[in-house]
């Protein structure tokens, strides 16, 4: 049996982290740019994005390169996202610019990035560090070819799905959120927030992207009817 290799292991860790917490910051400072302020779930995708692009050059590349493939990739969740979202793509929580977009990215940097001394006798030098393209176009071949037999694979696989039992929920449940749908539970605070609110005001909490007519108050002893207001000529 092979025993472990630790110091292999600690460089992974290390090259993993790194990258993830340079796609934190990367994305937390271009969402800033284009968005105006900081947003946090472009800065969660971040290190979601750093975490993806460093899967396949962890073991190949130094920290130095692991810290430029999480800064490119922060950046390249940012920009897909709002490319994704201006398309009209359904994709509400970026999964995928966090796995595809920067999933090509990562298995590209191997190409770019990877060093034989991190584990010799594997990869070889990429085109950044004096090895030439051919790393490079070999990870290039693999990402065409897993595209060109995933794209119509998932395009026959889904077609199946959506013609035996459909993929979308009702309007309904999809404005009152899957959690409640799927689980039964709330999942998020700001959602049972809103329930509290509206069980105060002894009004249903709305369940439909239609807008409704709002609630006349509910009479109650403890809560005063507001006096009408007076107009210029009272």
């Amino acid at each position: 049996m092979a025993e472990a290799d630790w110091g292999a292991i600690g460089h992974i860790a290390a090259t993993t982290n790194t990258a993830a917490a340079a796609g934190v910051m990367s994305a937390t400072f271009t969402a800033w740019i284009l968005l105006g302020k900081p947003d946090l779930t472009m800065a969660l995708n971040g290190g979601v994005a750093g975490l993806v692009a460093i899967t396949a050059p962890c073991a190949f590349v130094s920290l130095g390169s692991s810290l430029a493939i999480g800064l490119v990739a922060g950046v390249l969740v940012v920009l897909s996202v709002l490319a994704f979202d201006r398309i009209k793509v359904d994709d509400p929580v970026g999964a995928i610019s966090a796995h595809l977009t920067c999933g090509v990215w990562g298995t590209l940097a191997v190409g770019l990035f990877a060093q034989d001394i991190f584990s010799p006798g594997t990869t070889g030098d990429g085109l950044f560090f004096g090895g030439g393209s051919e790393l490079f176009v070999a990870q290039l071949i693999g990402v065409l070819a897993v595209g060109a037999f995933i794209f119509p694979a998932s395009m026959v696989g889904w077609s199946i799905l959506k013609g035996l039992t459909g993929l979308r929920v009702s309007p309904e449940e999809e404005m009152e959120g899957l959690d409640i749908g799927e689980h039964g539970l709330r999942a998020y605070p700001d959602f049972q927030v809103a329930t509290a609110a509206y069980a105060l005001m002894g009004t249903p909490a709305p369940v439909s992207a239609a807008p409704a007519p709002e609630p006349a108050p509910a009479a109650a002893p403890h809560r005063p009817t507001p006096a009408p207001a007076k107009g210029p000529g009272d």
